[in-house]
């Protein structure tokens, strides 16, 4: 499902649709190739997207209402881009602020701002 070089799948799953959505919002809209790319450059190939992984998250995004897709026809080949909703707009300021929030609270519970002062 991923290719993980740095994380472990368990980390990247529950975020997967966060870190699409808020590409999205960020980017206006984006095709599927480009997602995986920009995902592998923002984190210096730490996260690694597979296609297996990528468009059934993309389809549920649209199912939810969360994003539509722009057909746009190069040649003989179709590219379909993704584009946030408003509704999608606003899941992504639930979800990172959900994800912001999980993380203080993980920070938190781990002690990890003490403990890395002890490395």
């Amino acid at each position: 499902m991923y290719i993980y070089p740095m994380y472990s799948s368990e980390l990247i799953k529950g975020t997967l649709k966060t870190i699409v959505l808020n590409l999205l919002k960020e980017n206006d809209r984006m095709y599927g190739y480009e997602i995986t790319q920009k995902v592998k450059e923002l984190t210096s190939n730490k996260i690694q997207i597979t296609e297996g992984a990528l468009y059934p998250t993309l389809h549920a995004l649209e199912k939810h209402g969360d994003v539509i897709t722009d057909k746009v026809y190069i040649g003989k080949r179709v590219r379909k881009y993704y584009i946030l909703t408003d509704q999608g707009k606003k899941t992504v300021k639930e979800r990172v602020n959900e994800l912001a929030d999980f993380m203080k609270t993980m920070r938190f519970l781990l002690d990890i701002d003490s403990s890395l002062s002890n490395v």
